[in-house]
């Protein structure tokens, strides 16, 4: 992750919106945040990590984290944090809380968004989980990009297994954790050993000699299928003839009598040709005529309505009209003398405003005596203040000369609790001890019990399988001599004379062999067999048991080895911090006397910190009261100024009056000058809008009256169009009924009122025609075909009988060649699946084997803490190359066999000691070296391009050469494209950085951001 940008308002000390570009920074590998304690250089990266997380290292939920980290003086905060992942993509984090406006400790939950930019547009993302966008959680954030103050130490510290979960999750260790992949892997392949050892029970009878059995009795029922059907040919021609003659006399007979249904309906079907043709010449000519007539009627009908509705819209319209110019004529003479009353209106305004000014001048002149009084006051209180300021400072400088240094109750107070915690942890690693032991007795006493050889017991357990197996090898060759005897057997009982023998093919058998039943001594071996398997289970499972037990033995004794060793680390660390008690004012022995000095101290203290706050809070005082000062000589001056214009303002106003004299208006009061302004105002815009409305509608309404009466005149002129148009319609039908020969035209409407389909009725009457004459020319041609032919009932109700005998006898016999040939193909890939069932069930158990090593390989999760171990050393090796260097090759970090961080020290003979046993400053030096590995192999295996590292400690605990090899050290990041960044006040560091941000603290504005 590589910082672009940050922004933070209303967070901790940090008031007014900062913003730290990190470009400038990032680009110099190498910047620090340098400013004085409690300035909020902590706070930046505390927002960074609240920005990502949504976590604090000073604060938790329970802490009221809200309201606790917003500054007192903000009602809303505000975090942006821009970066680059390891994708190189560009993100940015936003969080922001408010303060409730009626509940000052009640601060609302921040809500959070993470933006992501693409094609230079921040696109909101539908998550907010940091750990997908990072790749690390929260707190290996901690431990490899940005280290909080008072964590720098923590992963040199951690505990086995909490060292090896955070392995797994950096280096993604989990993927050699194989123990639930090989469980799978071993459950499918048992699970699918169990489904082919129960289909290959289903091919228990299939076998090769069923098959050629079966293929036999096909042979035969070929041959009897095919003498049958030669028989069933003959048969059913003979059928085929008769049963066609059959249907052309039963045809002819059907033919004559459709005949004599049509000759019975030809005279209707001529009737209803004649009036089709009728009706057909009567709709083509007098049909659009009527339909023309009726279409005009209507339209004329319409048209009169309209022209009567519309000719009532013009007569009111023409009312109205001159209702409106007799309006307008009334009040022109008003509009007209308008222009004067307005002038009049404007001066009244203008005496309105000059009364106003009038008296405010009043009320300025009464404030700017009281202001003077004020003034006086003001400057009393300040001499007072500045005189308590002075008797605080004094007090202060003499309780400073009383005060114990802190930095000396600190260390001696360090002293006391690790000598508490050492003690406390010989306790808990005796009693951890003592556990183990007791542990290994138990077992010892369980082998005890059982009287178990542990030297010895596999070799009389090897013993005794090997003679259970050797048994049921015995019984299993007898066994299968047995069922060879049982099958030859079976084939002697089915050989006779005459049939080929499925061996040798001979058919002649003269000497058949005579066996006795062997079946129940078969299932006695069998039982036997299956007996000698169940011991030797048990006592594979007994010896499995013992296994277990003393591998639980080892464990323990391997434990109480590290446990004992533990505590013997814990006994010379005591001693040695015994010895490290050089405090001549203390006793060592006395921890009670040391903590009543400390109180004493911190009592001095704090009335050194409240006189401070009562200085500081007088000195806020006194600013104030100057500051007041200063507003109200300004408020003064201000009132002065105000009274000199409204003077003027009167003068101006007196001048532009035209109509009107400020002499007889200076004594009335405002609200009779109001009320007269107001009402003449009222009659000026009432005039206006009335003259303005009434001069609208006449625009309105005039053209609308030219509208209405064109509409009426164009509907009297299309009546009589239509009118015109009836009369030539009627000529019309009139000439028609005397060309067709009618009468009237009721005559023609009663035949129009058959409404006969013309096209429907005509294909009806073709369709007859020809039904007609097809029928008629069939029955010739059956007459002419049969006239010499003849048929006998009794001769084809026997041939039939005979026909369906011998077809169900053919059916039968290829149903049963069908049948026949279907079991043997059914058998064939029967015997060809089972075939392939053996191959695999094969492939199975070799695989059953090893997958049971895999299984001993990878159970209770020891690969991936071999894994983890090869890391770690790798990650000590990668340290130890700057950790030498800072020490002078004095010291070097190293794993000891439980996989726990330990010093060799080069001085005393390489002998190897405990991290614990390191000063500040080398515990600084090796947890700087191990931060910067971490972070190096954890960033490489990002593949970026560049690695950043955030340290937030104090340097406070390194001497000037130790700053400077430090120093170097981080200066040679540069080269391996590393960029890091420290927060420090240490004054060496400060002045050897390029590129720094000071961070200061102004008691109004908080904490403020510069770029040096």
């Amino acid at each position: 992750m590589i910082p672009i940008q940050l922004t933070i308002e209303g967070l901790y000390s940090y008031q007014e919106r900062q913003k730290i570009d990190f470009k400038n920074l990032t680009e110099a590998g190498l910047f620090g945040i340098f400013g004085a304690v409690g300035s909020g250089k902590s706070s930046i990266l505390e927002a960074i990590s609240f920005a990502l997380y949504g976590e604090t290292e000073r604060l938790n939920m329970r802490d009221k984290r809200a309201y606790n980290m917003m500054n007192l003086k903000s009602n809303s905060s505000y975090i942006e944090f821009d970066f680059i992942n390891h994708e190189n993509k560009i993100f940015r984090a936003t969080r922001d809380f408010k303060r409730n406006s009626k509940k000052f400790d009640d601060v609302k939950p921040s809500s959070v968004t993470f933006y992501e930019k693409i094609n230079d547009k921040w696109i909101p993302l539908d998550h907010s989980d940091s750990e997908k966008i990072i790749g690390l959680s929260y707190a290996n954030f901690k431990r490899t990009i940005i280290i909080p103050q008072g964590q720098f130490k923590e992963f040199l510290e951690l505990g086995a297994t909490e060292r090896t979960n955070m392995m797994k999750e950096i280096f993604n260790l989990q993927r050699f954790d194989l123990q639930n992949n090989v469980s799978v892997l071993n459950a499918k392949n048992r699970s699918e050993l169990d489904q082919l050892e129960g289909q290959l029970k289903g091919f228990e009878e299939v076998n090769e000699e069923q098959i050629f059995v079966k293929k036999e009795e096909l042979s035969v029922e070929n041959q009897k299928l095919e003498a049958i059907q030669i028989e069933f040919k003959q048969i059913r021609e003979k059928y085929e003839q008769l049963k066609n003659l059959k249907t052309d006399f039963e045809l002819l007979k059907q033919k004559k009598e459709d005949f004599k249904k049509l000759s019975l309906e030809k005279n209707d079907i001529d009737i209803l040709e004649t009036k089709t043709e009728l009706f057909d010449l009567v709709y083509r000519v007098f049909h659009p005529l009527i339909t023309e007539q009726n279409k005009l009627q209507k339209e004329i009908e319409f048209h009169q309505k309209n022209k009567e509705h519309e000719a009532t819209i013009l007569a009111e319209t023409e009312k109205q009209f001159n209702s409106l110019t007799e309006q307008l004529t009334a009040i022109l003479p008003k509009f007209q003398a308008l222009n004067q009353s307005k002038i009049q209106e404007n001066d009244l305004n203008l005496i309105l405003q000059m009364l106003n000014f009038s008296d405010e001048i009043t009320v300025l002149k009464e404030r700017t005596k009281k202001g003077y009084e004020k003034v006086q006051q003001v400057e009393t209180n300040n001499k007072l203040i500045e005189k308590k300021l002075t008797e605080f400072t004094e007090q202060t400088e003499i309780l400073k000369l009383q005060k114990i240094d802190s930095t000396l109750l600190v260390t001696v107070g360090n002293w006391f609790l690790e000598n508490k915690n050492l003690s406390e942890s010989l306790k808990k690693q005796k009693e951890k001890t003592d556990l183990k032991k007791a542990e290994i007795e138990t077992i010892l006493s369980e082998l005890k019990l059982n009287k178990i050889d542990t030297e010895n017991f596999k070799n009389y357990f090897k013993t005794k399988t090997d003679a259970l197996e050797n048994q049921k090898k015995e019984l299993s060759d007898k066994q299968k001599q047995l069922e060879i005897q049982q099958k030859l057997s079976h084939f002697a009982s089915e050989l006779h004379d005459g049939e080929a023998c499925p061996l040798c093919g001979s058919q002649e058998h003269p000497n058949i062999v005579v066996f006795e039943d062997v079946h129940f001594e078969i299932n006695e071996l069998q039982k036997r067999i299956e007996n000698l398997e169940n011991q030797k289970q048990e006592i594979q499972k007994k010896s499995l048991e013992i296994e277990k037990i003393l591998d639980r033995k080892n464990i323990f004794e391997e434990q109480l080895k590290s446990e004992e060793k533990v505590l013997n680390q814990i006994q010379i660390s005591i001693q040695n911090h015994v010895q490290n008690f050089i405090w001549k004012e203390f006793n060592a022995e006395n921890e009670a006397e040391f903590e009543q000095k400390r109180l004493q101290s911190f009592e001095i203290e704090k009335q050194i910190e409240d006189l401070g706050k009562t200085i500081t809070q007088e000195q806020k005082n006194l600013d104030k009261e100057r500051e007041t000062l200063d507003q109200y000589n300004k408020a003064l001056e201000k009132f002065r100024l105000d009274e000199a214009k409204k003077a003027e303002q009167i003068k101006t106003n007196e001048a532009n009056l035209k109509i009107l004299e400020w002499k007889k208006y200076e004594e009335r009061t405002i609200a009779e000058v109001e009320e007269s302004y107001q009402k003449l105002a009222k009659s000026n815009l009432e005039t206006e809008e009335n003259y303005q409305n009434l001069i609208k509608k006449e625009k309105e309404l005039s053209p609308k009256l030219a509208e209405q009466k064109t509409i009426v005149l164009q509907l009297e002129k299309r009546i009589l169009e239509l009118e015109k148009e009836i009369s030539e319609n009627k000529n019309g039908i009139q000439q028609s009924l005397s060309d067709q020969n009618f009468t009237d035209l009721v005559e023609v409407q009663t035949i129009l009122l058959q409404e006969i389909n013309v096209s429907e009725t005509r294909n009806k009457i073709q369709q007859f025609r020809i039904d007609f004459e097809t029928l008629n020319n069939g029955i010739t041609e059956l007459e002419t075909k049969l006239k010499n032919s003849s048929f006998n009932e009794e001769q084809f109700s026997e041939v039939e009988n005979q026909f369906i005998s011998k077809e169900k006898e053919a059916k039968t016999a290829n149903d049963s060649v069908v049948k026949i040939a279907s079991e043997i193909e059914r058998l064939e890939k029967e015997f060809k699946k089972k075939e392939n069932l053996l191959t695999e069930l094969s492939k199975l158990q070799k695989r059953a084997e090893n997958l049971k090593i895999m299984t001993n390989l990878f159970k209770g999760a020891g690969f991936v803490q071999y894994v983890s171990s090869i890391y770690l050393r790798q990650l000590c090796d990668h340290a130890n190359i700057r950790f030498h260097r800072m020490t002078r090759n004095q010291l070097s970090l190293q794993l000891n066999e439980n996989n726990d961080f330990e010093i060799v020290d080069y001085l005393n003979e390489g002998r190897s000691r405990s991290v614990k046993t390191l000063s500040g400053g080398q515990a600084f030096q090796v947890s700087l070296s191990l931060a910067l590995a971490l972070a190096e192999s954890v960033q490489s295996n990002a593949k970026s391009d560049k690695n950043f590292f955030f340290i937030d400690e104090g340097f406070g605990t390194q001497d000037l050469e130790s700053v400077n090899v430090v120093f170097e050290t981080l200066m040679s990041l540069q080269k391996e494209n590393r960029i890091v960044g420290i927060i420090s006040h240490v004054e060496e560091l400060k002045e050897k950085i390029p590129m720094s941000l000071n961070i200061s603290k102004d008691e109004e504005r908080g904490s403020l951001i510069e770029v040096s």
